[in-house]
């Protein structure tokens, strides 16, 4: 079972950041002592503290508190036909890759590499799957350690964020549409963890599915590393307006739901 990428001290240290505010000035706003915000900091959670901070923050304090306590995960995701998730290890960090296929046509296409793309090669021989496309969320090292060795393995075109390039990869904007099979894939732009973060959404399986690299993690977000401000907006405008039962696939962290991070994500709960 995969972890949750972030705890509660990732999730205020993110939205502290992104928002450039100080301990200081975020005790003052939540009327609390410095020694309390940095208990915080240290994952105390203490309830009060919690509750206080979140919304100078901008964050749901229920579901920040759910999180600090350890009373929510996203449900297990059941198996669905036509996707798999990838975990490996960069250099102590889990990051994950993702094959769908048209179950019937036995088109496939990857999304992003990971660490070592071998297992996911294994893979897509077992099942006989022929991995006509390479989609790069973003070009993050983790993301594309192995993107030579999947390619030199599938021989399949490589596609990236027009405003992250890769070399031998073909720059895409926003709006470019593939067809695997009988699936489509569209993509959205949801940037601001990355200049270029690309989102894209398949349909044509049982559940529409959307891999989302860093934009968005179960019960959290990437850091707003370019534009804090729109991460938060591309999220909420690009991701959690998909149809609730939209599995989403995040680069690091558990599988989740639109529905689950309406509901249980600090970052958006309540804001649709």
């Amino acid at each position: 079972m995969i972890s949750l990428e972030d705890n509660a001290t990732d999730i205020i240290g993110k939205a502290q950041r992104g928002l450039g505010i100080s301990d200081s000035e975020l005790a003052a706003k939540a009327r609390v002592n410095a020694q309390t915000i940095r208990k915080l900091h240290e994952g105390d959670f203490d309830e009060s503290a919690l509750l206080g901070v979140a919304p100078v923050l901008g964050l749901d304090g229920r579901t920040l508190s759910e999180i600090a306590h350890g009373e929510w995960r996203p449900n297990e995701m059941e198996s669905l036909d036509g996707l798999a998730q990838f975990t490996t290890d960069y250099n102590g960090m889990a990051v994950n890759a993702y094959l769908v296929w048209d179950p019937a046509k036995r088109m496939a296409a990857a999304f992003d590499t990971g660490a070592d793309s071998r297992g996911m090669v294994r893979f897509a021989k077992h099942h006989k799957l022929q991995v006509q496309l390479i989609l790069l969320t973003h070009a993050h090292p983790d993301h594309i350690a192995d993107l030579p060795g999947l390619r030199e393995e599938t021989g399949a075109d490589v596609f990236t964020p027009a405003r992250e390039a890769v070399p031998g990869a073909e720059p895409i904007e926003e709006g470019k549409k593939f067809r695997l099979g009988d699936l489509q894939i569209d993509t959205r732009l949801t940037w601001g963890h990355s200049r270029g973060g690309m989102t894209y959404v398949v349909t044509g399986l049982p559940r529409p599915v959307a891999i989302v690299g860093d934009s968005l993690f179960a019960g959290s977000m990437g850091g707003g590393n370019v534009s804090y401000r729109d991460a938060l907006q591309n999220n909420l405008e690009k991701i959690l307006t998909l149809p609730d039962e939209t599995i989403i696939c995040p680069g690091h962290g558990p599988m989740t739901t639109v529905v689950e991070e309406k509901q249980h994500n600090p970052f958006f709960a309540g804001k649709l």
